[in-house]
């Protein structure tokens, strides 16, 4: 009786088939695809974050008609684009290592690849988590502010 209470329990382990392997070798094709667009809408963003500046600077009715941005001026607009550059870098970013590591992993058996893989992967979705947060509490801000305003 003391010997079954003694007893370590079990490690489970977890078997990978053929058919994961093959299901994990297409998500790193998608990932490296994504990635590469990602990166090039960030590129873009980023030379049109000062193109855009510059283009505005030269032409005060083409600010003129940006309204309310307008009172920023051309500076505030650039580093807007800059920011939605970078949102689009850091997701691309881990894409690309999801590729890169995932690939070597599947190809290779080595572990150490698929875990830094699977780190990459919460990472990403960390990132979309807290950025769907706050674009919830932002949808539910903007209802109250616009109800309060409706209320008066």
């Amino acid at each position: 009786m003391e010997d079954l209470e003694r007893e370590e329990p079990k490690e489970v382990k977890l078997i990978v088939t053929e058919e994961m392997r093959s299901y994990f070798y297409d998500i790193t094709k998608w990932a490296k695809f994504l990635s590469i667009i990602g990166y090039a809408v960030a590129i873009l963003l980023l030379l049109g974050s000062f193109s855009i500046g510059a283009f505005l600077s030269s032409n005060p009715t083409a600010l003129a008609a940006l309204g309310p941005l307008a009172k920023g001026g051309s500076t505030v607009i650039s580093i807007i684009y800059l920011l939605i550059a970078a949102f689009y870098f850091y997701p691309s970013m881990l894409l690309g290592r999801i590729a890169a590591r995932g690939k070597q992993a599947i190809l290779f058996g080595d572990q150490e690849n698929l875990d830094s893989t699977m780190l990459q992967v919460k990472s990403l979705f960390k990132f979309w988590g807290i950025i769907t947060l706050v674009i919830i509490v932002a949808y539910v801000l903007l209802v109250v502010l616009v109800g309060s305003g409706l209320a008066k």
